[in-house]
């Protein structure tokens, strides 16, 4: 691990070799340091199978590169720099779409380009691995903010990339609008995501949704009106019988009845 004072000569190298407006870096004696530790920490890489061992990996790495990020991001005229572009691909793989964005901008702004072994526009790019990293944030239940994928959006619109990845972009903003309540913005993305390709998997999510809004969308039936209760009939009361007399019949006396 880098000391605080590597890490600030990091940072000022990095500040140094990107006043080299549109051209490389391979000269810059800051640059080559950090390009051998790049070298190491892939060296490691390559020697992992696992694609979620390699996820951790990069996330424990990525502090390390902090530096040299915040140097080019700061003071940047655009130079072409590897270092930048292979720490915008490690942090989407380690689903930090939030720190990918910030270098995304500066490296659309610009035109760097992708490293070559990944073969594909910054834009087409970084337009499918967002998707890639926030569905997978999504399906594992964790939070994905909505607004990184609507800035996404904007930043790869005029990019030109294949009409399925494009779709999978719309496809995850809509789910997540959807979870997040927002059904008529997810609709929408979906119907997109339909759209661009197909058999990208939505038909049922649209379905389900168009059902929801229509029924939210109906006035809840009035109650029906509660039956009046039939009132009792009174019964007449009933007249007391007398009480039957407690007289008793006196015996009569042996002197009476001898008379």
């Amino acid at each position: 691990m880098a000391s605080p004072a590597q890490r600030h000569m990091m940072r000022v190298s990095a500040q140094e070799a990107a006043q080299r407006e549109n051209s490389a870096l391979r000269h810059a004696s800051g640059y080559e340091l950090v390009l051998m530790r790049l070298a190491g920490d892939m060296r490691t890489l390559k020697g992992v199978h696992s694609v979620e061992r390699k996820a951790e990996i990069k996330r424990g790495m990525l502090p390390e590169y902090a530096p040299w990020v915040a140097g080019v991001l700061a003071e940047g005229r655009g130079a072409q720099d590897a270092v930048l572009m292979i720490v915008m691909v490690w942090k989407l793989d380690a689903n930090d779409i939030a720190g990918a964005l910030e270098i995304a901008r500066y490296a659309l702004k610009y035109g760097l380009a992708m490293p070559s072994h990944l073969n594909r526009p910054t834009g087409y790019f970084l337009a499918e691995d967002v998707a890639i990293a926030a569905d997978r944030l999504h399906t594992a239940g964790e939070p994905v903010a909505v607004s990184l994928l609507l800035d996404t959006m904007a930043l790869t619109e005029s990019a030109d990339m294949p009409d399925k990845v494009r779709a999978k972009l719309h496809k995850i903003t809509g789910l997540v609008l959807r979870d997040e309540g927002a059904a008529l913005q997810a609709l929408e993305h979906l119907k997109r995501a339909m759209q661009l390709d197909r058999l990208a998997g939505v038909k049922k999510d649209i379905e389900r949704l168009e059902r929801a809004i229509k029924a939210a969308s109906e006035p809840e039936p009035a109650p029906a009106p509660k039956p009046k209760e039939r009132a009792k009939p009174k019964t007449a009361k009933r007249a007391k019988t007398p009480a039957k007399s407690a007289t008793r019949t006196r015996k009569p006396t042996s002197a009476t009845a001898r008379r």
